[in-house]
């Protein structure tokens, strides 16, 4: 039987690109975003892979939606297995320019989805024997605070020490969790615009480290991976 994956937050970067290595290997994905038209898109075009998808659209700022959106994509697939959790969103504001709303907000789609849906995917994997994995997606804030991000650091800062609490109650389960830091900018879909392809990460081949995190034996587990582009340097 296949395995079931979600992707929350799905955007047309490494989001779709997670999406697309997972179904490329066989696994069914369930696709959760507020973009209905985009993740429609992408799931009509992973339904010609090994694998299938189907679009949920979701507001993951909304613990409500995100139960609903869970129930969508079993209905589809059967119990989820794998959950990428995504979504980010915050203003690139400071300390006295960013509002309550706005950081809140921050809290709302990263770490609260977070908590969400791993709720949502581990009750699924804890009763079809255990063996599925969490990933997280972080950034450089995760581990280093950026000045004029306040709601970004915060939020990434705090999805790392859920992913490592997690990892801790999960591991002797079986649920494998792990936490990526993205650590430098991604190529953006449109290409790297002025500047040298070189300097960005490609979304792809990030990609395919999240399917080693899936694919990796629970003797040697990774708790977190740095991923950055190739610098001559540090």
């Amino acid at each position: 039987m296949a395995r079931t994956a979600v992707v929350a937050g799905v955007g047309p970067g490494l989001g779709a690109s997670v999406a697309e290595q997972f179904a490329s290997e066989g696994l069914n994905v369930g696709l959760l975003a507020r973009s209905e038209s985009f993740i429609e898109s992408l799931a009509d075009t992973l339904s010609e892979t090994a694998g299938d998808a189907v679009a949920v659209p979701c507001d993951l700022a909304d613990p409500t939606d995100i139960e609903a959106a869970f129930a969508d994509v079993r209905e589809a697939f059967g119990p989820v297995d794998v959950l990428v959790n995504h979504a980010s969103a915050a203003p690139w504001k400071g300390l006295q320019a960013i509002s309550d709303e706005e950081f809140q907000g921050a809290l709302d789609v990263g770490p609260r989805a977070a908590l969400h849906c791993s709720q949502e995917a581990v009750e699924d994997i804890l009763e079809t024997a255990g063996d599925g994995t969490i990933i997280f997606t972080g950034a450089t804030t995760s581990v280093r605070g950026r000045a004029g991000s306040i709601g970004f650091s915060a939020a990434k800062f705090a999805t790392r020490g859920m992913a490592e609490s997690m990892a801790r109650e999960l591991g002797p389960e079986g649920v494998h969790v792990a936490h990526v830091v993205i650590d430098g900018q991604i190529l953006p879909p449109d290409g790297p615009g002025d500047r040298d392809e070189s300097e960005f990460l490609d979304p792809d081949t990030i990609a395919e480290s999240y399917w080693h995190l899936v694919e990796q034996d629970r003797s040697a587990w990774t708790l977190e991976l740095d991923v950055r582009p190739h610098v001559e340097e540090f």
